[in-house]
């Protein structure tokens, strides 16, 4: 899954407040200036709220979200040639040129032996092996360094509103709405285009579905603790089948 870099806008966090001070007292769809993605972000109402979602959640999950067009752009461009019985199996060395250079493999056996007492301890309950969960977090997001900066709302609600895919994308802004009601902070919701979030970049179902506490505070917080980011990669492995001592 890509993602950009993250941009901290640490010198402008007073206009950001006042900002949304301003969004969240003003109407959606006095902000967004499309009156058809207005009207669809307010027609997922019943839908949030069949799955639990407060109107108060809902409300300060949509305030301010615009069309994106350049999610649209990007989600064109990833378009490709749907797989067929005849498409070949693209050669594996380049790709393994591409995305398993040296500053990958260095820095994860640097993130390895700094993790190890964790990764072993995940290791033993979930069977996944030390060196697959850091091949993972590497991959997804260079070890926590490209977590995406897109807001996860207006990417979600944008794709969905598009069309193309709206039963993969509008399940998982409905999704965005019930982590917020369970208390991820609204703020912490950015990632790629494509709605990935976090050190692993799960989408928001994925999250619901199987993210777990790795470092004791009862929390899931895979976009900060490593901990937690590494524990749900293992989680995840293990839901979908995984079993130990196999290649």
């Amino acid at each position: 899954m890509k993602s950009s870099g993250i941009t901290r806008l640490f010198g402008f966090a007073a206009v950001v407040v006042s900002a949304w001070s301003m969004a969240a007292s003003t109407p959606l769809h006095a902000q967004s200036g499309d009156p058809g993605f207005d009207n669809y972000v307010q027609s997922l109402w019943p839908k949030a709220q069949a799955r639990g979602v407060s109107r108060a959640t809902f409300d300060r999950v949509t305030a301010g979200l615009r069309y994106n067009a350049r999610v649209v752009a990007l989600d064109r461009d990833n378009l490709g040639a749907p797989p067929s019985n005849d498409t070949p199996i693209p050669n594996f060395a380049p790709y393994k040129a591409k995305h398993v250079d040296a500053a990958r493999i260095g820095g994860g056996r640097r993130v390895h032996d700094r993790l190890l007492p964790l990764l072993s301890r995940i290791e033993a309950r979930t069977g996944v092996p030390t060196s697959i969960m850091i091949a993972i977090y590497g991959h997804e997001t260079a070890y926590g360094q490209v977590t995406g900066n897109f807001d996860l709302p207006e990417a979600l609600a944008t794709l969905a509103y598009e069309g193309r895919r709206r039963s993969l994308f509008e399940p998982e802004l409905l999704a965005t709405m019930e982590m917020v009601e369970r208390g991820v902070p609204r703020s912490v919701l950015k990632g790629s285009w494509a709605g990935a979030f976090g050190y692993p970049q799960f989408l928001p179902s994925v999250y619901l579905r199987v993210a777990e506490d790795g470092d004791g505070d009862g929390k899931a917080e895979i976009w900060r603790s490593e901990a937690d980011a590494i524990e749900s990669i293992g989680a995840y492995l293990r839901n979908a089948g995984w079993r130990a001592g196999q290649p």
